[in-house]
């Protein structure tokens, strides 16, 4: 895996590139998580054939903390996700989006017309301003994801809030980049005063390119119930893609069946 430090207004941002060729497939993470979240992406055989770039969002992973708490946020994150392609010199990719990172490539969507497909999973398109109460679950572990410090065990019990209930394979390393990342970052999404993100509602409906939308079946924090109101004229295969033995996390829960339904998107797209 090759890693490569973009230079930015946010700071230095880590980006990592698997072996594989072809067109670029651009890996968004989530909320307080990192580029690790998909390793089991990198080391597989979609990472051999696949040229998979993961981004570490401002704040997150290996990248630095944002100077100015402007640079967080989901149109903040939208607008690095345009220039750190640009940066690379990649214009024509597929994006893929987890959680918090879905939610920044929709944001990104307008701005990169010459992009082949979206792939979002465990991200509600949200209205502007968000109906939180439609698209999320009640779970307690939520009040984490606006927290500015975190505590080991809150941190635990937010991940695991991620995954299936009673789900066993939860690598450290989830644990770790939830402690690791800027509280300032999870503190933002709630800043009622920072700059507004795009209407997602309104995106999806007028997506002109692919749209795959995954969902693990147990999810402990969307709610799957929440797509069926949503227009999404160019969602691939005409369905949502469920992961039966999944939760929030289905590249690590299920990584043969999410990396064989990635690749499939991406041959359609490309």
């Amino acid at each position: 895996m090759k890693t490569i430090i973009v230079k930015t207004a946010a700071g230095d941002i880590a980006v990592y590139q698997s072996s594989g060729t072809g067109i670029p497939v651009i890996l968004i993470h989530g909320n307080s998580a990192s580029s690790r979240a998909f390793a089991r992406q990198f080391d597989s055989p979609l990472g051999k054939k696949r040229r998979l770039i993961a981004i570490d969002l401002p704040g997150h992973g290996q990248s630095a903390d944002a100077a100015d708490v402007h640079h967080y946020g989901i149109a903040a994150y939208g607008r690095l996700i345009v220039y750190v392609l640009k940066q690379l010199g990649y214009d024509h990719v597929v994006l893929v989006g987890w959680s918090l990172g879905g939610h920044a490539v929709l944001e990104a969507s307008t701005n990169l017309l010459n992009a082949a497909g979206f792939c979002i999973f465990g991200t509600p398109p949200l209205r502007f301003p968000p109906t939180i109460d439609d698209a999320f679950l009640k779970n307690p572990a939520m009040k984490y994801t606006f927290a500015r410090t975190l505590t080991k065990d809150e941190a635990a019990e937010y991940v695991a809030a991620g995954f299936k209930p009673g789900a066993k394979d939860i690598a450290p390393s989830f644990v770790q980049d939830a402690l690791r990342t800027d509280g300032r970052a999870r503190a933002e999404l709630e800043n009622r005063n920072a700059e507004p993100f795009q209407d997602e509602v309104e995106i999806v409906a007028s997506l002109k390119k692919p749209l795959a939308v995954f969902h693990g079946a147990h999810e402990q924090l969307v709610n799957g119930d929440y797509f069926k109101t949503l227009t999404m004229p160019t969602l691939w295969r005409g369905a949502i893609q469920i992961f039966e033995d999944s939760g929030h996390t289905p590249q690590w829960e299920q990584p043969e069946q999410f990396n064989a339904l990635l690749d499939e998107f991406v041959s359609d797209v490309e």
